[in-house]
């Protein structure tokens, strides 16, 4: 990396949301502004941050039961445990700090928030070498006929965020933490009293992407990086031939750095 460079070469406008706001209001910025997470604020007063992640395991959690989506707000899922740096240190920095958080959020002089560097906005500037299969990370095998239930209860106990979804021996969609978080806050939003009865009956085939895009393994990292960003995507499959052997995510690029 550049020496010279610093974290205000790399950050980017920050995107905030008042911890009062409501879950719905919270995932449709996240969705318009593409940045998981968001910074939550109180009184413009930085707070934590919340995430598609956090916001599917509150709308599918049993502590939630019956109450809809528009009486739960984004306090309820907002994590204190962020990083944050000054506009005008060495951009070196970012690198362990983004290894370890979604997200870096940038003070001036005077500790105001005025930017934040995400993953993506490194990766803008540095690219990881080596083969892309070195950087490749594990894809959970699910069914279509698996259902949402046993998806967040999988993302809940086991971390597990991205899935690829397997038609027999066929590689046939895939399935995110966004897609779940979307699904259970639709869910939580146009169903009160029968919420429970409606999430048994969803299942990976209603909410995967299709068809199933994939990249070959000796594609160059670099253009793998270019499309992510591009696309403004965080996950990529990626294939030895017919078979997919796993993801590249902005997370496993980062951490090759």
């Amino acid at each position: 990396m550049n020496q010279k460079l610093t974290v205000k070469d790399v950050m980017s406008k920050p995107v905030s949301i008042a911890k009062s706001a409501l879950i719905p209001e919270a995932l449709s910025k996240m969705l318009n502004e593409g940045i998981d997470p968001i910074v939550v604020t109180n009184d413009h007063v930085v707070v934590g941050t919340a995430a598609r992640r956090t916001i599917a395991e509150k709308m599918g959690s049993k502590k939630t039961g019956n109450i809809p989506a528009s009486q739960i707000r984004v306090a309820s899922v907002t994590r204190d445990d962020f990083t944050s740096v000054y506009q005008d240190q060495d951009a070196e920095l970012l690198v362990p700090l983004l290894q370890r958080y979604k997200i870096v959020i940038v003070w001036d002089d005077e500790h105001r928030l005025i930017g934040q560097v995400t993953k993506g906005d490194l990766l803008r500037h540095i690219i990881p070498e080596g083969p892309l299969d070195t950087m490749t990370e594990i894809a959970p095998r699910i069914t279509p006929d698996d259902r949402l239930v046993q998806l967040h209860r999988r993302m809940a106990n086991n971390g597990a965020t991205r899935f690829i979804v397997m038609d027999g021996n066929k590689s046939v969609g895939i399935v995110t933490e966004t897609d779940i978080a979307k699904v259970l806050v639709k869910l939580k939003s146009e169903i009160d009293k029968h919420f429970d009865n409606a999430l048994r009956n969803v299942t990976a085939a209603d909410i995967m992407s299709t068809p199933l895009i994939t990249t070959q393994v000796n594609t160059p990292v670099s253009k793998v990086v270019d499309m992510m960003l591009a696309k403004n995507i965080s996950t990529v499959p990626i294939a030895d031939g017919e078979k997919v052997i796993g993801f590249i995510t902005r997370k496993s690029l980062v951490n090759a750095l």
